[in-house]
């Protein structure tokens, strides 16, 4: 296994504003810089980096300063995180626009791998027809990742339609995207991640891993929460998974740098627990 970590915890997760009226503009962005994030990720062991797509817009004129910093740390940039609304069927195509420019940054900065969230839960509530439409829209997001030598996943996301495991069974029968569980997310919303693994083992393509206080729902660092982490990568290797696990933490209290050693630490004893 090669061991990751999301720059989202060095100031958390923000939108651009543009989108509240030009959907085509809505990226995610994480809030802090992206090159202290780089080198704190990589100073306490980890070889590898996710970014928001917005993040790259961000870099797009000036690319350079953030292939210097992965050059400079030795850490590669794995995958790129977008999402998107996917049901409203007159915004579809400024949202595709979107994921298509995301896919052409995320190629050109060297990534392998899109992953995506989304699937927009209406006010009236989710109608069976919008899992036809987030599965249809996710087979095209699918090509166009492959067009740019991407392999695009599909991450469940708390706020999105795809929330508990009857919901994540239903979008899986409509789309043949791969599968991106968020352990703590799928906890979240009910489900058992290391049963949902194993269900769609055979779907494996990216791995977000974070803990979960289950009473509070605070997402945690690695080994502080109430997930059975070591069940969750022993169903990950039983799927003949053997690639990046990429931590993941929303936000944190403390130093963003010492929640990223204690999760890096607690996944190392899990894997030699397990023989790696």
């Amino acid at each position: 296994m090669r061991l990751g970590y999301h720059t989202i915890t060095w100031g958390g997760v923000v939108g651009a504003p543009a989108g509240v009226t030009s959907a085509k503009d809505l990226y995610y962005l994480s809030n802090g810089p992206v090159e202290t994030a780089v080198r704190e990720i990589a100073s306490v062991g980890y070889q590898g980096v996710e970014v928001f797509d917005g993040n790259l817009v961000a870099f797009a004129d000036h690319p350079e300063a953030l292939t210097d910093v992965l050059a400079e740390t030795g850490t590669e940039l794995v995958s790129v995180y977008t999402g998107a609304n996917f049901v409203y069927a007159d915004v579809l195509p400024d949202e595709m626009f979107r994921i298509r420019r995301a896919c052409e940054l995320a190629a050109a900065f060297g990534a392998g791998r899109l992953v995506v969230g989304g699937g927009a839960r209406r006010a009236v509530g989710a109608a069976e027809e919008d899992y036809d439409r987030l599965g249809a829209a996710l087979d095209s997001v699918v090509d166009l990742a492959a067009e740019h030598g991407l392999d695009a996943s599909y991450h469940p996301h708390l706020g999105t339609i795809v929330e508990s495991p009857e919901e994540l069974d239903r979008l899986m029968a409509r789309s043949r995207i791969g599968f991106c569980p968020d352990t703590a997310h799928l906890a979240a919303g009910g489900g058992d991640p290391a049963a949902q693994i194993r269900q769609y083992g055979d779907r494996l393509r990216h791995v977000h891993l974070k803990d979960i206080d289950r009473e509070t729902g605070q997402f945690l660092p690695l080994g502080a929460g109430d997930l059975d982490l070591l069940d969750i990568v022993r169903a990950v290797r039983a799927a003949d998974y053997d690639s990046w696990l990429v931590v993941e933490l929303d936000s944190y209290d403390g130093d963003p740098r010492a929640a990223a050693a204690s999760s890096l630490a607690h996944l190392q004893g899990l894997l030699h627990q397990l023989g790696d």
